[in-house]
């Protein structure tokens, strides 16, 4: 939480030839261990070779080199957005699927007008597939808190066409009489374990699914051409550079994601990364989390992905790499789906969703389907979200490691929202991390309050807390539950302020910039197990660097969402210019 030093140059000794790349002339944020400022930066090939003064970077050029005027501009090391379903997100733009999301739509009866359009154009039978929807911004729902989406509000426009659309968060769907027939879902349909089927006084399915039970209906979605993902993956990495952002973690490839919305099989993503990046099309880092069983699933289920997927390997590690095992522990605090110790405002804790009929059996479950990815040598990332679920997560790592020691495992806690300060200590304890979403919270923490109280609320995602604790915090959008912005997660790290009313919540959780743009670039690096190579400006690390249009020091934290990115560089390249 240092102030900004400034230091001199360092000369290049990776290579005795003249810089092909220099930025100078303005702030440069090392995000080194002591935040330091530098005015310029020298690039060779793909690696960063200077860092210093104005007058010293400008005496390494040569006739070849290009010289960026920063006029004072920021640099930044290119932002890490540790947690991002990025296949996903790239299937949910046009062509792939339609956008019933806030601000597309502002109502109940928007989404049907949206629908009707698809389905007007679309052959009868064949499936339509949305995302984005939240009933926080549906007038009907704000008006009426009964309301909720219902499967009549689509049966009228599109009678002949199955259609799903999938709440921002990812954790319910809502769907139409024809999809629940497609499906075969009926009143005497018996969800998954982990999940739950919405119905109304009749015992009739109303068109809602949470959690597990999503997957009765995503298994009847038709599968994306590979060449289609490789088409949306390439889309979203063009988004990416103009956002500043080159590495990205994609949590959940293989054969427990194999009914996901917008990646169909899972599998198949990785087929579509891996051609990228051997044909020299991925211009990203992508770590990946390998997810061998799906939400509801068993150690069983774990073994039996783990065997399937033999930890793929890629052309280029530094490009594309399976780093990691994903496993589900529970679900979401705003669906009322994660375990928590004290009950929600309208009762009930939520549950584990893994296999087992009591929490005791679910408990025990967990925790050898983390020995098992833990022993097979993998790094994880565990989706877990309430308090008690985290206590559970986190003490299954200890034992897992207690059993088969493994000194730099890095496991971390994803999302983590309401982890308390005994699991704090063992994670830092044990080099373990958390990845957090402070998008999300500038986006539902007024909701939170009806949800699980105030005092709860504004708790959630403790970053300073966790910081002080010790833990390497990571942030994350959670793409496409949030759009891929890091800007507004700085912000909302440095404000905790709500999107819908501007009021703070956790105030006392707030960080200060340093800590907030770590979490964006060292701290994933180092989830990545790259930070010895990536992760900040210094010289022998790689050259992805954005430029900001501003100066960001002593920006008013409200600002920063207004910043834009000029220039972004990735493995030595210019590849987005504003």
């Amino acid at each position: 939480m240092s102030s900004p030093r400034t230091v001199p140059a360092e000369r290049p000794h990776v290579h005795d030839s003249a810089p092909s790349l220099i930025l100078t002339g303005g702030q440069v944020l090392t995000l080194d261990h002591d935040f330091t400022a530098a005015e310029g930066v020298a690039v060779h090939g793909r690696d960063i070779v200077a860092v210093g003064s104005d007058a010293d970077l400008r005496a390494l050029a040569g006739p070849g080199t290009r010289i960026v005027e920063l006029d004072g501009r920021t640099v930044l090391p290119g932002i890490n957005d540790s947690h991002l379903h990025g296949a996903a997100y790239g299937m949910t733009k046009p062509p792939f699927a339609l956008d019933v999301g806030h601000p597309a739509v502002g109502s109940i009866a928007d989404i049907a007008t949206v629908v009707e359009r698809a389905a007007r154009a679309a052959r009868p039978g064949e499936w339509i597939v949305g995302l984005g929807w939240d009933t926080g911004y549906l007038v009907e729902c704000l008006a009426d808190a009964r309301r909720f989406p219902h499967r009549s509000d689509l049966d009228a426009i599109a009678p002949d066409n199955p259609v799903c659309l999938t709440h921002f968060s990812s954790h319910l769907v809502w769907v139409n009489s024809a999809a629940l027939r497609r499906c075969g879902i009926d009143a005497a349909s018996v969800p998954p374990s982990g999940g739950v089927i919405d119905t109304d006084s009749g015992g009739e399915p109303t068109g809602i699914l949470r959690e597990a039970a999503q997957q009765l209906v995503l298994a009847h979605l038709p599968s994306p051409t590979v060449g289609r993902r490789r088409e949306a993956i390439k889309g979203l990495v063009r988004e990416l550079h103009s956002r500043g952002i080159t590495s990205y973690t994609e949590p959940g490839l293989g054969p427990g994601g194999a009914t996901s919305l917008f990646g169909g099989l899972s599998t198949d993503n990785w087929t579509a990364y891996a051609d990228l990046a051997a044909s020299g099309e991925l211009q990203a880092r992508v770590s990946v989390l390998l997810l061998p069983a799906p939400m509801g699933g068993s150690a069983d289920d774990v073994r039996k992905g783990l065997a399937e997927l033999r930890r793929p390997e890629s052309a280029d590690p530094r490009l594309l790499n399976a780093i990691g095992v994903k496993i589900f522990a529970d679900g979401v605090p705003p669906n009322g789906t994660a375990w928590m110790r004290e009950p929600y405002a309208d009762g009930g804790h939520g549950a584990l969703c893994v296999h087992g009929d009591t929490p005791a059996l679910r408990s025990d479950e967990l925790a050898e389907m983390i020995r098992v990815a833990h022993e097979a040598g993998f790094q994880l990332g565990v989706h877990v979200t309430g308090d008690l679920a985290i206590d559970t997560v986190v003490d299954a790592f200890l034992a897992a490691n207690d059993a088969a020691p493994r000194p730099d495992a890095r496991h971390y806690v994803i999302h983590g929202d309401f982890v308390g300060a005994d699991s704090l200590a063992k994670l830092a304890a044990h080099g373990y991390g958390v990845n957090m979403n402070p998008a999300i919270k500038w986006t539902i923490s007024d909701l939170m309050d009806e949800v699980v109280g105030p005092g709860r609320s504004a708790y959630q995602w403790p970053v300073r807390s966790a910081v002080e604790a010790g833990v390497t915090v990571c942030a994350s959008s959670d793409a496409p539950i949030t759009e891929p912005d890091w800007r507004q997660g700085v912000s909302a790290m440095m404000l905790r302020e709500s999107k819908a009313s501007g009021r703070q919540s956790g105030p006392e959780q707030c960080v200060p910039l340093a800590e907030a743009l770590r979490a964006y670039t060292v701290n994933p690096a180092r989830q990545d197990f790259a930070e010895s190579w990536k992760g900040s400006v210094e010289v022998g690390k790689v050259a992805d660097l954005c430029v900001l249009d501003r100066p960001l020091l002593d920006l008013d934290p409200h600002s920063i969402t207004d910043v834009e990115v000029d220039l972004t560089v990735f493995d030595g390249r210019i590849v987005h210019e504003r």
